[in-house]
């Protein structure tokens, strides 16, 4: 195996407790394989290289856990960590499986569950930096409604800003260093959840108190069980600032979310995904240097072993991308058809330097003698050609 297909630290993999831990129950069936400890975990993930682990609490220390129970696992995770090296840069909070978040934890019509749901957040952020997380993702699994008149959408908005807000300063009067990171889903397990999307996200972030502290963790299958195209909806969040933390994994079309592998969805978006992040940056450079973290399912018929080659097809599906991406992007033939295709024109400001609508106005070039017409049966751009080349690359056929 060529090194640079050997993940490391250095390529910033994490995984959530629950992916690898995930013991393969769904609605129509219990699980398939025995609970894994956090510690097996932590050792197993360090050995295929990852970089870090991440959690909800619940997935640590089981919902109503005493004192002491939820210290003992605390301890033996503090333990692991520091014996393989492996890092905790993000930190979540379960406000979706208990029965009390049926209807939600921050957004419920239960005001004393809204409530609670806030205490268990902050006992969460003060782990989160005892473990020395940097992010905290925010996913309202529950926040929503299957019937219309069941949840009065603007107040619901209202008590997801106030939970926010608070959480918000909460953090700055600590001193912690945590950012808050949304991750959009528009479906499942409620009927409709808010904010379902990157865009929405990005709305309800303009609302808040401290917008600056407030960004977004998208998901490949969230936005795609939408229909939208992923890497689009990540370089919008990236134009905002707003990448915080990203997931990634595999969905095949708009259905039930999938979790599969990442790239074993929607390959074409994988890699224009990877060439994004890797390649898409001021001058060529990165554009997120921050946790690739998957956040999928090990297929339910897989026993212990196929976890962990799951876990490893992930790395390795993305460092064959970036090998991909790179080779792409140096190709002399794709260069040129980046050219053709006026792709690096974009970049080019519509208006010229201090020119205002006057100046358009005036120049006739720009529409009197402007020749519209020479676009019918011409000016083409070469797009298929250009989507060709990615294909041959991503198939190793150059």
């Amino acid at each position: 195996m060529s090194t640079s297909l050997t993940p490391t630290p250095a390529d910033r993999f994490t995984f959530g407790l629950w992916t690898v831990g995930y013991s393969g129950t769904d609605p129509f069936g219990g699980p398939t394989r025995p609970s894994l400890d956090v510690v097996h975990v932590v050792e197993k993930l360090a050995e295929l290289g990852a970089m870090g682990l991440t959690f909800h609490d619940d997935d640590l220390f089981a919902f109503g856990s005493s004192n002491a129970q939820r210290q003992t696992q605390i301890d033996r995770l503090k333990a692991a960590l520091a014996d393989t090296g492996l890092r905790v840069p993000m930190v979540t909070t379960n406000l979706f499986s208990a029965p009390v978040f049926k209807d939600g934890g921050f957004t419920s019509n239960d005001r004393a569950v809204r409530r609670f749901a806030l205490r268990k957040v902050l006992r969460n952020l003060d782990l989160a930096a005892e473990l020395g997380a940097t992010t905290f993702v925010m996913w309202g699994g529950r926040e929503g409604a299957e019937y219309d008149a069941a949840k009065d959408i603007r107040q619901a908005l209202a008590r997801y800003k106030e939970a926010v807000d608070l959480l918000s300063q909460y953090v700055l009067d600590k001193g912690y260093g945590i950012r808050f990171a949304i991750e959009p889903k528009p479906n499942e397990p409620r009927g409709d959840i808010l904010l379902p999307t990157v865009g929405h996200a990005l709305a309800f972030i303009s609302s808040l108190e401290h917008p600056e502290m407030v960004g977004l963790n998208p998901e490949v299958g969230h936005e795609q069980m939408a229909g939208l195209n992923f890497q689009a909806g990540i370089a919008q969040a990236l134009y905002h600032g707003k990448l915080f933390h990203i997931d990634l994994n595999g969905q095949r079309g708009i259905k039930y979310d999938q979790d599969l592998v990442f790239g074993h969805g929607d390959l074409h978006n994988a890699f224009a995904l990877v060439d994004l992040l890797e390649n898409g940056g001021a001058g060529g450079g990165a554009a997120y240097d921050g946790p690739l973290h998957f956040d999928y399912k090990p297929s339910r018929t897989e026993d212990e072993d196929g976890v962990w080659a799951s876990a490893a097809a992930n790395m390795r599906t993305y460092l064959l991308l970036k090998e991909r991406a790179r080779a792409f992007r140096a190709d002399p033939e794709v260069q040129e058809a980046l050219a053709a295709a006026r792709v690096p024109e974009l970049a080019q400001p519509t208006l010229g330097d201090g020119e205002g609508y006057e100046g358009l106005l005036a120049d006739r070039g720009a529409y009197e003698d402007f020749d519209a017409g020479a676009y019918l049966g011409g000016h083409g751009f070469g797009f298929v050609r250009l989507q060709q080349l990615a294909t041959e690359h991503l198939l190793g056929a150059r």
